[in-house]
C-alpha cells in the first residue's frame, strides 16, 4: 500500500468533531470526485469515482445517511494497472438538486458553484473536514523516505484558492499551480505537510513522517559530518605533500647536518609520517609540541625554500 493510500485509508475513519463534520467531508468529495450529469430541468444524476475502497465505502455511507439518497456501487478493474477501481453512481430522484446545493455543488439558482461555501466551513471543525475530504477525493504525498511533496489537484481555480484559505487558516502555507485543465495545490514543507496532516486527523501518518524525518537529520548530520572530516583529510593530505616537496629542496641546498635541531626533528617526523596532521606531528615528537609550535617549524622551512629561489 503507498503512503497516500494509508493516509486516506486513516482519514476516512476520523471520527467527526462535529454533525456538520461529516456534511463538509462529503462535500468536497463531491466537488473533487464527483461528474454532474444534467438530463433535464433540476434533473440531475452524479457519479463519484475513487480507488481507494475506504472512501468508497464513506462516501455511501454518508449519502445515504445525511441525505437518504440512493446509490449504485460498482467495482471496476484497471486493465493497465491491474488495480481496483469504485464507482459510486447517485441516479436521478427527487432530493438530489436540494442536496446538491446543501453540498455547495450547485448554487441557489441552479449554476455551478465554483468556490467553497461559506456555511460548510464555517467552524474550524468543519473546515478540517472539508480538507480531509479534498485530499480524500484527489490528495497525493509521497513516501516520506524520499522528497517530501504534497498536492490535491481541483478543476475550479476559485476551489483550490478556497483551499488554500482554509489551510491559511491554521497558518499552513499551500501553493497553486495551474496545469492544463486544473489547479494543483500543493505543500512542499516537511513541515507544512505535518501540520495538514495534524489537523485533519491523519495522526499516525504524521507520527510516521515525523519520524522519518527525525531519521533523515540524523543522516544528514552524520553525512556533513564524515564530509567535513574527509574535506579535512584531503587538506592535511595535500599539505603533507607539498611539505615534503619543500622539505626536499630545502635538503638538496642546505643539507640535514646544516639545519637547527628543531627543523631536523621536524623533517624526521614528517617523512617517518607523512600523512599525519601538524597536531599528530607534534603528539608524536619527544618532548610533545603544540601544533602553533609545529606549524612555526613549517613556516621556517617554507621560508628556506623561498631563499633558494
Amino acid at each position: 500500500m503507498s503512503f497516500t493510500a494509508e493516509v486516506k485509508d486513516e482519514l476516512a475513519r476520523v471520527a467527526p468533531a462535529c454533525p456538520a463534520c461529516e456534511k463538509a467531508t462529503l462535500a468536497a468529495l463531491v466537488r473533487i470526485e464527483g461528474t454532474l450529469f444534467v438530463s433535464g430541468p433540476s434533473r440531475y444524476r452524479v457519479e463519484i469515482a475513487t480507488d481507494a475502497p475506504a472512501v468508497a465505502r464513506l462516501v455511501v455511507r454518508l449519502l445515504h445517511g445525511i441525505y437518504q439518497l440512493k446509490t449504485n456501487l460498482t467495482m471496476r478493474r484497471s486493465v493497465l494497472h491491474k488495480t481496483p477501481n469504485y464507482l459510486i453512481e447517485v441516479p436521478a430522484q427527487p432530493h438530489l438538486a436540494d442536496a446538491l446545493r446543501d453540498m455547495g455543488v450547485l448554487t441557489a439558482e441552479g449554476g455551478l458553484e465554483m468556490g467553497i461555501k461559506p456555511e460548510l466551513v464555517a467552524r474550524p471543525c468543519c473546515a478540517a473536514a472539508y480538507l480531509r475530504g479534498a485530499f480524500l477525493g484527489s490528495g497525493f504525498i509521497s513516501n516520506p523516505k524520499s522528497d517530501f511533496h504534497f498536492e490535491i489537484t481541483v478543476e475550479s481555480e476559485a476551489l483550490a484558492e478556497g483551499l488554500v484559505a482554509l489551510m491559511a487558516r491554521k497558518d499552513i502555507a499551500a501553493r497553486i499551480m495551474a496545469r492544463r485543465s486544473s489547479y494543483m495545490v500543493y505543500l512542499k514543507s516537511g513541515t507544512a505537510i505535518l501540520e495538514f496532516l495534524a489537523f485533519t486527523g491523519a495522526h499516525q501518518a504524521a507520527l510516521s513522517m515525523e519520524e522519518e524525518r527525525v531519521v533523515k537529520s540524523v543522516r544528514n548530520d552524520v553525512n556533513r559530518m564524515i564530509n567535513a572530516e574527509m574535506a579535512n583529510q584531503q587538506k592535511a593530505s595535500n599539505a603533507a605533500v607539498e611539505q615534503l616537496y619543500t622539505i626536499r629542496a630545502v635538503l638538496e641546498h642546505y643539507g640535514m647536518e646544516n639545519l637547527p635541531p628543531a627543523l631536523q626533528d621536524f623533517i624526521r617526523l614528517r617523512v617517518t609520517y607523512p600523512e599525519a596532521s601538524l597536531k599528530e606531528l607534534g603528539e608524536r615528537a619527544t618532548p610533545p609540541l603544540s601544533k602553533s609550535a609545529v606549524y612555526h617549524r613549517v613556516r621556517r622551512i617554507e621560508q628556506l625554500a623561498r631563499e633558494i629561489s
